[in-house]
């Protein structure tokens, strides 16, 4: 079976974040780290993350669930 990378672009627009600085500082603090780097259409070289990570680390951010602090 194959992995499917995304680029940050990929990554930013999955996200719904305003730029993809943004969604680098997301992933990077949600501990998503690049898995490969390579050229990108520019030519210049990419970082590539693992798709199934940025959806898992996006359905377990912070902020998700129960208030647990509400509770009597």
């Amino acid at each position: 079976m194959t992995e499917e990378l995304w680029s940050i672009r990929d990554a930013a627009q999955f996200l719904g974040a305003a730029s993809t600085g943004s969604a680098r500082r997301t992933l990077s603090r949600w501990g998503v780290a690049a898995v490969r780097h390579e050229p990108g259409p520019s030519g210049r070289v990419e970082a590539r993350y693992d798709a199934e990570q940025v959806r898992q680390a996006a359905a377990n951010r912070p902020g998700r669930g129960t208030r647990t602090d509400l509770r009597a």
